[in-house]
């Protein structure tokens, strides 16, 4: 917490961030601001309810740290930032943002929240970095939605590509260590995304659709079309990193396209890549100021999928996607807490890696430091503060968990 304290002008805000975190980072079955005050041995959780709702602190500031923590243990010049969006399926139409549309989460068009994340990938780790949430054109348009919601009056309509630009720009004008940037077709198909990172000096590896139209020395062709016209020899086989089972293999091919007219020179590339039991091709728009090897494009397309692992990571264990609040101020707050418990995690598996490498067992994983933390750190650290306390508050916690709305239904499910 030393990190974020600065943010936090009196010592009571201090102690429930710290309580908070250690909530999000407890193998709690459901996290909310129920259990986490149950975790912490508050009585109700009407504190960590003002923590994320009227207690002053802002939420940008904490990021920005983060942002300078992840900096300073996972930079690395080559680190590529990563977008993407993720949605969390809602009921009514009075969260924050909810309405139906198509998530990618989902697979199909839901009632649900959607948001922009921002990741910083490195070959050592990753951690989520920033995060944006996005407001559809009918929050925007509705003043009393958006006053209910407790939206800032300065908020517009943005589209996501708008989100993700703004949290590179902060990301590379804040002076984090990058090197590149990489996205799905949502942000591929934006060109006023790529000319602001072109801007920026940061090369990009873009997935656009199938139907998406380049200009080579011979016309305008649509990248379908052009990948059918390459030769056989045209294509290498290469590994775009580690996954589960080993090393994701595909066939790998690229073509240098003219320059664009846009005054920030580079070079241009558009990337095919060919699945070698499907033969399914994925296609991605590239730039870098200088020349890049075929190997260097395809490492960092492969490193966009570092974002689904964080996804998994903070939704599973640190109850990114648990939260039960409405507006957007808590939201927000719930948020950046759950990003800076990930960043921590990130921060000590990445060191633990760089420092012991046991033979014959895998890296430490997040999810297998989160557990060891707990049990190792949190749990005998409040004991040892004070064990009669720790003995009512169990005994208090046990009462509590057998009448829990989850204790009575786990004994009614079969």
């Amino acid at each position: 917490m030393l990190t974020v304290g600065q943010r936090f002008r009196r010592p009571e805000p201090r102690r429930r961030v710290r309580d908070f975190v250690r909530g999000l980072l407890a193998p709690l079955p459901r996290k909310n601001c129920w259990t986490i005050a149950e975790h912490a041995g508050d009585a109700s959780p009407d504190g960590m309810q003002d923590l994320l709702t009227r207690v002053t602190w802002d939420d940008a500031e904490v990021r920005a740290d983060i942002r300078e923590f992840v900096g300073e243990h996972l930079g690395d010049v080559e680190a590529v930032l990563v977008i993407d969006e993720t949605g969390d399926l809602k009921k009514g139409r009075h969260t924050v943002g909810v309405q139906r549309q198509y998530s990618g989460t989902a697979g199909k068009i839901e009632n649900c929240q959607l948001a922009v994340h921002l990741v910083y990938a490195t070959e050592a780790g990753h951690a989520m970095l920033d995060t944006a949430l996005y407001l559809p054109k009918s929050w925007c348009d509705d003043p009393d939605r958006r006053a209910e919601a407790g939206v800032p009056t300065q908020v517009r309509f943005a589209t996501k590509p708008q989100l993700a630009t703004r949290m590179i720009e902060d990301a590379v004008t804040g002076g984090l260590p990058c090197r590149w940037a990489a996205g799905d077709e949502a942000y591929g198909n934006d060109p006023r995304l790529a000319a602001r990172l072109r801007q920026l000096r940061l090369g990009y590896v873009l997935a656009v659709a199938c139907s998406h139209q380049v200009i080579t020395g011979l016309g305008v062709y649509r990248v379908d079309a052009l990948t059918a016209e390459l030769p056989v020899t045209a294509w290498q086989r290469m590994s775009a990193g580690r996954g589960a089972k080993g090393h994701r293999y595909y066939d790998w091919s690229f073509v240098a396209l003219p320059h664009a007219t846009d005054g920030h020179g580079g070079h241009h590339w558009l990337l095919i890549r060919r699945s070698r039991r499907t033969r399914e091709l994925a296609f991605y728009r590239c730039w870098s100021p200088e020349i890049v090897a075929l190997g260097t494009l395809v490492a960092v397309a492969g490193r966009r999928w570092k974002i689904e692992e964080s996804f998994q990571a903070a939704k599973t264990s640190l109850g990114l996607d648990q939260h039960q609040h409405r507006r957007w101020t808590s939201w927000h707050r719930w948020t950046t807490l759950a990003f800076l418990a990930h960043a921590f995690l990130a921060a000590a598996t990445t060191k633990h890696r760089n420092h012991y490498q046991p033979v014959g067992l895998i890296p430490l994983t997040v999810n297998e430091l989160r557990h060891l933390f707990h049990v190792l750190i949190i749990e005998p650290t409040r004991r040892l503060c004070d064990p009669l306390l720790w003995s009512i508050r169990r005994r208090r916690h046990q009462a509590r968990a057998m009448n829990s709305h989850y204790a009575r239904q786990a004994l009614i499910e079969p």
